[in-house]
């Protein structure tokens, strides 16, 4: 099984091949967490969403239509991180200022500036950024998950770069 393609197995998966289910999960359990922790910045958000993913994967199995499977597991989680952003904007009153990074950063002050400069970044930035940068996906990859085409998708990741490097400049003291 675990010669299997991603598609092949969740075919199989779809087709009611159950244990197929979990050579995908040890595939993408790590990355889609990671994903999700880049996100939303909270552990166990990242953990509970993750799970919630995988659900979802068993859940709407019948759904897959034999397309590419990561950007189609990559949507899923995207959309649960969307929800969760809705639902606590909706608890809360709007928030004055940034959101802290939780965990604390001992690869020194460039890295936790970073993080800051990351977390001023619209969220559609900072996704796209996390996806191209942080997890490595290609530009089709990530067109396919934000159903937009491969050259928007570059121009995005560009535009997204610079307001980095803009908003982090301004934050470094010189």
């Amino acid at each position: 099984m675990k010669n299997l393609t991603d598609e092949e197995l969740m075919s199989r998966v779809a087709a009611g091949e159950l244990d197929c289910m979990r050579v995908l999960f040890e595939r993408y359990q790590a990355w889609i967490y990671n994903f999700l922790l880049q996100m939303v910045q909270n552990r166990d958000v990242s953990e509970d969403l993750t799970q919630s993913t995988f659900y979802k994967v068993m859940k709407n199995r019948s759904s897959y239509n034999g397309g590419r499977f990561t950007p189609w597991i990559f949507q899923i989680a995207r959309n649960l991180a969307m929800d969760h952003f809705r639902e606590a904007r909706q608890k809360m009153a709007p928030m004055d200022g940034i959101p802290e990074i939780a965990d604390t950063v001992d690869d020194g002050d460039q890295l936790a500036g970073l993080k800051q400069a990351l977390l001023k970044l619209p969220e559609a930035d900072r996704e796209i950024l996390i996806m191209s940068r942080f997890h490595g996906m290609k530009y089709l990859q990530i067109a396919a998950v934000l159903n937009s085409t491969e050259a928007a998708i570059k121009v995005k990741i560009h535009r997204a770069v610079k307001k980095l490097r803009t908003v982090y400049f301004e934050s470094v003291e010189i």
